[in-house]
């Protein structure tokens, strides 16, 4: 297991489009899908990484405990699912079940995606306002497997109640560490 950071593009770069379906819907989700809302989450995650299992659960009440606020989550899987079967479409989509995720998940079949998000590792995470501007990216917290920090999501939790409220973000944006995004040959 590579232990990969984040590679944190610039703050304020555009949020890139994507057209990706949705595991569970089977539903077209682009950045159009979440016009209405004040911010947008896209999270970077995957099925077989000891990181994403690490925290897939605040994961799962991060979407519940946001769920009717003005933001919109995306979670997307670009993981070579040939030479990961357990990251391929079905697998996501009972993975999504099991943890009730109440957010669209994604499969970026082409990677295309996560290129142009500049995505590295699972998990990632890209918070942008209004504009689509980026204004958040990197760790979810401080714990990682084995560390005995508690899984809280306080960083991210930190970045997005500063969006929706309208304030700067002041919590240090600190790389995010995972497994590397497992790209085609």
């Amino acid at each position: 297991m590579a232990l990969t950071p984040s590679t944190m593009p610039e703050l304020g770069i555009a949020a890139p489009n994507f057209q990706l379906p949705d595991v569970v819907s089977g539903r077209t989700i682009s950045l159009q899908t979440f016009s209405d809302k004040k911010a947008l989450l896209v999270m970077f995650i995957c099925r077989h990484c000891p990181y994403v299992q690490h925290v897939q659960e605040e994961l799962a009440r991060l979407g519940r405990d946001y769920a009717g606020k003005s933001i919109g989550i995306v979670a997307i899987s670009a993981n070579d699912a040939e030479n990961y079967p357990n990251d391929a479409p079905a697998n996501l989509k009972a993975m999504a079940q099991q943890l009730q995720f109440n957010f669209p998940y994604c499969y970026d079949a082409t990677q295309a995606t996560a290129k142009a998000f500049q995505a590295a590792c699972t998990p990632d995470f890209f918070l942008f306002d209004r504009a689509r501007h980026l204004v958040y990216r990197g760790q979810l917290d401080d714990s990682r497997p084995g560390n005995n920090q508690p899984v809280t999501g306080a960083h991210l939790r930190s970045a997005i109640d500063a969006v929706l409220a309208g304030q700067p973000i002041t919590v240090a944006q600190r790389p995010s560490l995972g497994c590397n995004i497992k790209w085609k040959p």
